[in-house]
């Protein structure tokens, strides 16, 4: 992976409809981004009458699994958007449901898969993960440091590409949520690319992501803001989308080339010689006379005598002849 990976999620954005998940290709096909992100639902296999959330909360949909029905692709479909992504030199992700979104992926053709936080225990879809050989990407919104230690040695010890993001499962995520100091306690304890994933809808939050050294970025996008869908509020919208992608990678850039501070470039020395100042007589003076504070004045540029750092060297000493009013002091003015 060269620079940072940014991965838009479209996810449910699209409310079930092809046509506009396609639409949502094509307004990210110039924003810069790496990746497009959907998710993979197939409701027969991932939902049931007892999940909490079958209820209506929709005008469409009775329940939830009228919901995750609605939000269903063909496979003809699904390869249709995953070849619409490879026009655009984008790279197709989902992150699959249920072990029956594992296989639909797979005829497909993803090139990696994502882990939600949701399934930070379902062994049993990484165990179908694991077996594509394909590089993982592992929301951790829902799981504490122990269980995420667990989850890193059985990825790795089964020979997968593990990328583990930061996540907070709230939507949507609050300034005080983002949980930006988890960034660098990954890097330090996990030798895996270390990711964040944003709900927030705050483009900001990326960017200070960025500055942490973040390898991969991952954010929900939305056309506007009025949209129905369970993830609009924690949405970027497409219009700041570039912003966005732009802000990350110039911070990355600026991360991945330190200042030496200990030492000088070739400009910075040419700057300093610009803008350094030499002590300069404030007034016509005559020989034999005794340089007091009040003699002086710090004039640019450097280098023309005396620096203004060193102006104690001429306080009470007498000069060898007359200067006159603005005159740099050089050491061979100054009676030894």
């Amino acid at each position: 992976m060269v620079g940072p990976y940014i991965i838009a999620e479209i996810g449910q954005a699209h409310d079930g409809s092809l046509g506009m998940a396609h639409s949502y290709i094509d307004a990210m096909a110039n924003q810069g981004v790496n990746a497009i992100k959907f998710q993979t639902h197939i409701a027969e296999a991932e939902s049931s009458e007892f999940e909490k959330f079958r209820i209506k909360f929709s005008y469409q949909d009775k329940t939830r699994y009228d919901y995750w029905q609605r939000m269903e692709f063909s496979l003809d479909d699904w390869k249709g958007l995953k070849d619409h992504c490879s026009q655009n030199e984008i790279d197709f992700i989902s992150t699959p449901s249920c072990l029956a979104a594992v296989d639909l992926l797979e005829k497909v053709g993803v090139c990696k898969y994502k882990i939600g936080s949701g399934d930070y225990d379902n062994y049993l879809l990484l165990e179908k993960v694991l077996k594509t050989k394909k590089p993982i990407i592992l929301s951790t919104g829902m799981s504490i440091i122990s269980e995420i230690d667990d989850l890193v040695k059985y990825i790795l010890r089964n020979g997968s590409d593990l990328t583990l993001m930061q996540c907070t499962t709230s939507y949507p995520t609050t300034i005080e949520q983002w949980g930006l100091n988890v960034i660098p306690q990954m890097k330090n304890r996990y030798d895996v690319k270390i990711g964040f994933s944003d709900h927030s809808g705050n483009v900001n939050a990326c960017i200070a992501a960025a500055a942490l050294g973040t390898d991969v970025f991952e954010f929900h996008v939305v056309f506007h803001k009025e949209q129905f869908g369970p993830d609009t509020s924690s949405s970027i919208l497409i219009d700041d989308v570039h912003y966005l992608v732009q802000g990350i990678r110039d911070v990355t850039n600026a991360i991945n080339n330190p200042y030496d501070k200990n030492n000088l470039s070739k400009s910075m020395k040419n700057q300093r010689d610009i803008f350094g100042k030499s002590i300069a007589i404030n007034r016509n003076v005559k020989k034999g006379h005794i340089i007091t504070i009040n003699d002086l004045e710090s004039k640019k540029p450097g280098g023309m005598g005396i620096l203004a750092k060193d102006y104690k060297k001429v306080l009470g000493k007498s000069i060898n002849k007359d200067l006159r009013k603005w005159s740099f002091i050089k050491e061979n003015d100054i009676e030894k």
